[in-house]
């Protein structure tokens, strides 16, 4: 891409020159000193605005007559309508169904019409480039496009207009328009500084395109950091960024969490969890022994919905390593509990507690721990078994985290043979029908648990009592459905507080 290009970009019709703030709060915590570039203060507290709208802008007047198109889950939608708006070009953005309302009223709220398509962001493209074949209309791509990447690449320039001695920029990868861009103006102008891209461990697109040396189609990508939810990273992104990229780390939804409230701690917003991802980034890099004293992360955008930051709160604690999840096992006579209490109160403070009597020996205890650090939370167990308890440590576990935390309270004595299973079905009007029409009539469901998250996706833990030689036969079933399942029925947690103790 040539330099020029991103020079010339006219985002600042619209878009804000905006400031590259320091966070004191993260920088003592982490010994390094740490900018965060603010992105969440754009108009539609996105950088997305940007490349949406040097894309738009590049349109001839013939193009702008037949109007736009284009597919996006929230902050290209926004960026694209408001673009078009200012440029008195009508638009239509396609959807997925599972988009929340607020993304959605903020859509056509800019003046764009709105269509629901698709459960996820890949259909709603495949059906968005179909419909501007047939309405002749021009398709704004959120990544793939160089006009869109040189709009992204503003944010690389003004970085380093504003504070040139960095040693590193932390920027967060879905499609790859955004880093494409930095890298290509900060390759030229300053090349010592090292671009690290950051993205979640279960949407690794550059990461593993970077490995197999070519661009890769990821099977399946987790959606709680939805803005970088792409399955494959754009051709023009790839070719632009694969010789220049310094490495790409990976990061779990609980860092990402735990990023949100570093984020809060210094500038009182709730970025969204694709908005913090570099910073989650950076801190993983500098707990590694990463080099470098001046690091800048991109805060990327604070399109995020409300109900989704209950789930933010309780994750932050463990993705800091300042609270663990244990699962330990008393003797079930008087007193037992009460000096278990004393035994934990001693060494750490109690966040979580749930009881529940076993049988006439022993009982279970599933409690959260605060600590300082990984270290703090293994000692906290040690010094547990030391006085002579079973622990296991359930802070990793995703089923704990997700459902067994809330589901601790009683086993289903009686229920024989039952395989636990793990579901994620979109979030729209008859997709758990779908879900309890296929295996609700077949088999017995005895355990349902489900919690709406706020995001695009639902949740369930279910258990089926099966007969027989039935086990190949239900995963065939939810296997038909097409939804993304993990069988649970080995999990620890399971074992240690929902099975059947006849059937262990």
């Amino acid at each position: 891409m040539e330099l020029e290009q991103i020079l010339r970009a006219p985002v600042y019709d619209v878009a804000k020159y905006t400031p590259l703030d320091p966070a004191p709060m993260l920088s003592k915590r982490l010994g390094v000193e740490v900018w965060l570039k603010r992105e969440d203060l754009q108009p539609i507290f996105s950088f997305k605005i940007r490349g949406a709208y040097a894309k738009l802008a590049s349109l001839t007047p013939e193009e702008r007559k037949r109007g736009v198109i284009a597919a996006s889950a929230g902050n290209h939608a926004q960026g694209v309508a408001y673009g078009a708006r200012h440029l008195g070009i009508k638009s239509l953005i396609v959807m997925p169904s599972t988009t929340p309302a607020i993304k959605v009223e903020a859509v056509e709220a800019l003046g764009a019409k709105v269509v629901l398509k698709g459960d996820t962001y890949d259909e709603a493209q495949i059906y968005a480039t179909d419909l501007a074949k047939k309405k002749n209309c021009v398709y704004i791509h959120p990544f793939d496009d160089p006009h869109v990447i040189a709009g992204q690449g503003t944010v690389g320039m003004e970085i380093l207009r504003q504070q040139q001695n960095i040693d590193t920029i932390f920027v967060p990868v879905g499609g790859g328009g955004l880093i494409a861009g930095i890298v290509a103006y900060v390759s030229r102008v300053a090349p010592h500084i090292k671009i690290i891209g950051v993205e979640p461990e279960d949407a690794a697109t550059l990461h593993d395109s970077l490995k197999a040396a070519r661009r890769v189609v990821l099977d399946w990508v987790g959606i709680f950091a939805d803005g970088v939810a792409v399955k494959q990273i754009g051709k023009h992104p790839f070719d632009v960024v694969r010789n220049h990229v310094h490495e790409v780390i990976l990061v779990k939804t609980d860092e990402i969490c735990a990023a949100i409230k570093d984020v809060f701690g210094d500038t009182r917003v709730v970025a969204e969890p694709s908005g913090a991802i570099a910073i989650a980034g950076l801190k993983k890099y500098i707990a590694a022994g990463g080099a470098g004293t001046r690091h800048v992360a991109i805060v990327s955008g604070a399109n995020t919905n409300f109900d989704r930051l209950r789930h933010v709160a309780e994750r932050a604690e463990l993705g800091e390593n300042r609270e663990a999840l244990l699962a330990v096992t008393i003797p079930e006579r008087p007193g037992s509990f009460r000096r278990f209490c004393r035994e934990l109160g001693k060494s750490a403070m109690i966040t979580e507690f749930n009881y529940r009597y076993a049988d006439a020996t022993k009982a279970r205890v599933f409690c959260g721990v605060k600590t300082a650090s990984t270290a703090d939370r293994t000692g906290v167990a040690a010094r547990l078994i030391r006085a002579g308890y079973e622990v296991t440590d359930l802070s990793d576990n995703e089923m704990a985290k997700l459902h067994i935390r809330y589901m601790v309270g009683g086993r289903g004595v009686g229920i024989g043979k039952e395989v636990l299973v793990r579901v994620q079905f979109p979030e729209r009007p008859g997709a758990l029908i779908a879900f309890l029409e296929t295996v609700g009539k077949r088999w017995n469901i005895s355990m349902f648990h489900y919690r709406n998250h706020g995001a695009a996706y639902g949740r369930v833990l279910a258990g089926f009592q099966i007969g027989d030689g039935e086990r190949k036969e239900l995963f065939k079933a939810l296997d038909s459905i097409g939804y993304r399942y993990w069988d649970e029925t080995d999990n620890t947690a399971y074992d240690l507080f929902l099975s059947d103790p006849t059937e262990r």
